[in-house]
């Protein structure tokens, strides 16, 4: 499997990132440049995304992409827009980022 998969698929989750963080700066689209970085962003990442599923299952592809952008996303809003993250909300990022490294290191659903 080439690794270069893996890339194109940390550029989408890089770009779902952006789009969400933007989101919230948008300030529910009433500012026009955030609103506009939310589509392209999105529009970049369903592009990235839908290339990994060439290669890879779309329930691994999409298990990875919304897992890890989650717990980035909580990162952003804990340390740019102040918001709280208690214990078992960090708990919680915590088993979602094992359930990512147990797929990637034990599944059959992908190739390793």
């Amino acid at each position: 499997m080439p690794t270069h998969v893996y890339l194109i698929l940390a550029l989408a989750i890089l770009a779902e990132t952006v789009g969400t963080s933007a989101l919230q700066a948008s300030q529910q689209f009433t500012r026009l440049w955030p609103s506009v970085l939310v589509v392209v962003a999105y529009g970049i990442s369903f592009y990235l995304l839908s290339v990994t599923l060439k290669v890879l299952p779309v329930g691994i592809v999409y298990a990875i992409w919304s897992g890890l952008g989650i717990v980035f996303i909580a990162l952003i809003g804990y340390l740019v827009f102040r918001q709280a993250l208690d214990w078992p909300a960090v708990t919680g990022m915590a088993m979602i980022l094992g359930g990512i490294v147990v797929i990637h290191l034990f599944s059959n659903a992908t190739p390793h």
